[in-house]
């Protein structure tokens, strides 16, 4: 399934969010303003961005709201996207910007960032749900990581997110025993 541009975009930037979030290894990953800035690079948001402190501080407590709808299936992410867009009094409208094409934005531009990256990602989840495509919500098959991706392949197949090289050491891992079963 394919999702349109900014459907893709803000889930891409949903689960980067999310995995800034401590998991197996403790460590937060969005705790400075750098760290901040490094989000908005790798994922660029329009409207008004302050780029503080507080700023950073109310985008950090977004993230276990976001982290649910990996949590739960298809009809559990409903109520949870609902009160989403409920929270953020999202007014969806039309617009077109920087060079893509006509898409959804449901907050002002003036909204603060947390409200605005957390209606975009509920949107995001709409498309998912209403396209019956939530089995792509996934978290990371690899046995010590507990990242989150949503899989875009063609065929549906990926297993692995992409922050911890997961994929790589866990297909090591199998070849590694595989031989050793071969030569026990």
């Amino acid at each position: 399934m394919v999702f349109i541009h900014d459907t893709e975009q803000n889930l891409r930037a949903a689960s980067y969010l999310v995995n800034t979030l401590p998991g197996y290894d403790d460590e937060d990953t969005l705790t400075t303003l750098e760290d901040f800035e490094d989000y908005l690079r790798v994922n660029p948001y329009t409207g008004l961005i302050r780029r503080d402190a507080a700023e950073l501080a109310a985008l950090r407590d977004v993230r276990p709201r976001l982290r649910q709808l990996w949590e739960v299936d298809r009809e559990g992410a409903v109520p949870l996207v609902n009160e989403m867009l409920r929270d953020g009094r999202a007014l969806p409208r039309l617009v077109i910007h920087d060079g893509f094409d006509w898409h959804i934005h449901a907050t002002s531009d003036d909204a603060p960032l947390a409200t605005r990256v957390l209606v975009e990602a509920a949107l995001a989840f709409v498309d998912v749900i209403r396209a019956d495509e939530y089995d792509r919500v996934r978290i990371c098959a690899a046995d010590d990581c507990d990242g989150v991706y949503v899989d875009f392949s063609k065929n549906g197949s990926k297993r692995y997110c992409d922050i911890g090289n997961c994929g790589n050491r866990m297909n090591v891992n199998a070849y590694r025993q595989r031989k050793a079963r071969r030569t026990a």
